[in-house]
């Protein structure tokens, strides 16, 4: 009677190791896709599991190809900021329609902050993250090439330069540059432009559509039409007080704002020093948030597709996500650059 054939030997983590040519607490490192390993070093692994036919239980399976956990995480720079409630709306209605659900979570504009938060959520059963980064000059963006390494999928909202990652944004310049056009064909020649952070692309952005309105017209630009100010509702406020009290003998026409809260900051200021709006200094605010069209002179503003973008982000990180099955897979880079649009209302006055 001829003998039963004697079963293959089961490959084990050792096996692998050694055919590896690493330790075996490396492959589990592997297997449990830990960011210490080196890329090189994870190919290594991961060619010696293929090339050995290696069968990892259930539990190591499962990391190696991950279950979707159907949760996308949202870091934003302000939470109580209306622009990135807008953007919430529009990616947690694209993500309820596939299945998602969406944690909004916000850094408060500290860089330590968003580092904590990415990193752990990261950590954390989120198959990918949409974020709105901090950018300072030398700012540590290490985070978000850290999720790239770890092919971990994730949208920027606001472009990061230098770092090839998908990104959902506006035609920041078009739209500044037809809000001051706007101004400077309706007779304003004395306009200045209230920047927001420095080192951010969005206000660098902003400031080259505002020059390239000078440039296209028979006005002349000068650097000190830019005054930076910042982001919230006290810097216009505060910014705004300091700026017209210098300037009380000459004062600008028009203001073009970084965003709306740092107009309706300066609209207090002007209403504080007794200067009429728009009666005497024309405002030009950007984001279009709820309120700007509600407040007791309503506000002409830039109109961004807040929801829009919500959604855009959601849906290609969506794509990303279950195109890689949410690690591993291939490097693709996708930008979305959307229209925005001036929507003139009784803040600003035509001087011709």
């Amino acid at each position: 009677m001829p003998a039963e054939p004697t079963p293959p030997k089961r490959v084990t983590i050792s096996d692998v190791a050694r055919y590896a040519g690493v330790s075996n607490a490396t492959v589990s490192a592997v297997l449990n896709n830990k960011s210490t390993v080196k890329d090189t070093t994870r190919r290594r692994v991961l060619e010696a599991i293929e090339k050995l036919n290696y069968r990892p239980s259930g539990a190591a399976r499962r990391r190696l190809q991950p279950t979707l956990h159907r949760t996308i995480g949202l870091v934003v720079k302000e939470v109580d900021n209306p622009y990135f409630a807008d953007i919430f709306l529009g990616a947690r209605e694209v993500a309820s329609r596939h299945g998602y659900t969406v944690l909004i979570t916000s850094s408060e504009s500290d860089f330590a902050s968003e580092h904590r938060i990415v990193d752990l959520l990261a950590d954390k059963d989120v198959d990918g993250l949409i974020i709105n980064p901090l950018l300072e000059e030398q700012a540590d963006l290490s985070h978000l090439f850290e999720l790239k390494r770890r092919h971990i999928p994730f949208v920027l909202i606001e472009n990061v330069l230098g770092l090839q990652a998908n990104i959902v944004d506006v035609d920041n310049v078009a739209a500044s540059k037809e809000a001051t056009r706007y101004l400077i064909e309706g007779g304003h020649e004395r306009i200045i432009h209230f920047a927001g952070p420095r080192y951010s692309l969005h206000t660098e952005e902003r400031i080259e559509g505002f020059r390239r309105a000078f440039s296209e017209s028979n006005l002349i630009f000068r650097e000190d039409m830019i005054v930076y100010t910042g982001a919230r509702l006290r810097d216009g406020y505060e910014k705004g007080l300091e700026y017209f009290q210098q300037h009380h003998n000459n004062l600008p026409t028009a203001v073009t704002c970084y965003n709306d809260l740092v107009a309706i900051g300066l609209m207090r200021a002007l209403h504080y020093l007794g200067i009429k709006v728009p009666d005497q200094v024309s405002i030009i605010g950007y984001d279009d948030i709820a309120i700007a069209e509600y407040l007791p002179i309503p506000l002409t503003t830039v109109r961004m597709p807040k929801i829009e973008m919500g959604a855009k982000a959601a849906e290609l990180l969506i794509r990303q996500i279950e195109g890689a099955n949410g690690r591993g897979g291939p490097d693709t880079v996708e930008r979305i650059i959307l229209p925005a649009q001036l929507i003139v209302r009784a803040s600003t006055r035509l001087l011709k």
